[in-house]
């Protein structure tokens, strides 16, 4: 794709891409791609469905997990219309206004779900290591106050990037990196200076290790409580309580890390390798998610199966 002009003119059009000279195989790739997609929005919407339709889910855990979903929904179809326009349409060209729009968007769900990730975390100290009081700290309204806060705190976090990004001249390069628009690519084709994209970028970064860091402590103090009890086979009813929130965990966090850390030995790796961890990052945890909780949580599963026998 020989899309990499140099003009003196401010470019109009930037360009997506999908796998590298693989662009005969786009339309291959474009099944497993819809088939992700659709598991993924069809399984947040059952989620959603039944927390909202059953009153026996109407608990602090639920709600939280309601955002887990809303959070993974945003961001499928966040990135939704560019994959499928690149992999299914041969398509690549996108506009900067709209590429600015994406990138807030995919951000933002991302940063959501992380603070839903580290929110959940606490849910699951209070519920164990304080179960007397649990109900009475996590009401219904606080939950909704939690959620809110944090969806404004991310909302004003990433909010700065398409601003800054809006004033930035392109005139050089316009080939992005993914089938999809993310900040860090794009302040890349500027031709102006991008000083503060690059440090206010490491600010929103440094937010999201502090996510894992107090998820990783709650968890430290979640074993110590669990060490505590006398019984095995309690500890391991009460560990149980938070595979499903480990899993999660890790299905969010490896491929972000994995993606910093290809992104430092950028010599070492082929973009290839780059493209399918970003794509993992944006596909698997909304697939998984809910299979996840669907599949752990017993409470969960029996609501589903109880509808479907009804049917």
């Amino acid at each position: 794709m020989s899309i990499l002009n140099i003009s003196i003119n401010e470019i109009s059009t930037f360009y997506l891409v999908g796998f590298p000279d693989m662009e005969s195989a786009h339309i291959w790739i474009s099944i497993p791609i819809c088939l992700l997609y659709t598991v993924a929005i069809l399984g947040n919407c059952t989620i959603l469905f039944f927390i909202k339709s059953e009153p026996s889910l109407h608990e602090p855990m639920y709600y939280f997990l309601s955002m887990l979903a809303l959070s993974d929904l945003g961001l499928s179809i966040s990135s939704l219309p560019t994959m499928l326009k690149v992999f299914l349409f041969n398509s690549p060209e996108i506009s900067p206004n709209v590429c600015f729009a994406q990138q807030f968007f995919i951000h933002e769900f991302s940063a959501m779900e992380s603070s839903v990730l580290l929110i959940m975390s606490f849910d699951r100290f209070i519920a164990i290591c304080n179960p007397l009081r649990y109900s009475s700290i996590l009401t219904s309204a606080r939950v909704l106050q939690i959620g809110l806060a944090f969806a404004l705190k991310n909302v004003l976090l990433i909010l700065p990037f398409p601003v800054t990004l809006k004033h930035l001249r392109y005139c050089k390069k316009n080939l992005l990196s993914h089938s999809y628009c993310l900040h860090q690519d794009v302040m890349k084709l500027a031709c102006s200076d991008n000083k503060f994209n690059v440090i206010y970028g490491l600010f929103v970064a440094l937010s999201g290790i502090l996510d894992i860091t107090f998820i990783f402590l709650s968890y430290a103090l979640i074993l110590r409580a669990v060490l505590g009890i006398a019984s095995q086979k309690e500890r391991l009813k009460v560990l149980s309580t938070c595979v499903s929130h480990i899993c999660a965990v890790l299905i969010f966090y490896v491929p972000v890390i994995s993606l910093a850390v290809i992104y430092r030995i950028a010599n070492l790796s082929s973009p290839i390798t780059k493209i399918l961890m970003a794509d993992i990052f944006l596909l698997v945890p909304p697939v998984m998610n809910p299979i996840i909780y669907c599949v752990k949580s017993q409470q969960i599963r029996n609501v589903i199966l109880e509808k479907l026998c009804q049917k």
